[in-house]
């Protein structure tokens, strides 16, 4: 379930500029996951990590096209 909210935070991220802003703003990421919660996406900080784990040439690809999600 994890995974799901990691990936929907991306594509809601990637399409509202005020969104991405506001988790922008997160000073660590324990405040960055408190946000994301408060905007009703579930996910620990580990959760976060092991998600966003990627090489750099993979973050170009399309989210659909990383593998597991």
């Amino acid at each position: 379930m994890a995974r799901e909210q990691v990936a929907r935070l991306y594509r809601a991220a990637k399409t509202d500029s005020f969104l991405k802003a506001k988790l922008n703003q997160a000073p660590d990421l324990e405040s960055f996951v408190e946000m994301a919660k408060a905007e009703g996406y579930d996910f620990t900080i580990e959760e976060w990590q092991q998600m966003t784990n990627f090489e750099v040439e993979e973050l170009k690809c399309h989210l659909s096209e990383i593998p597991g999600i």
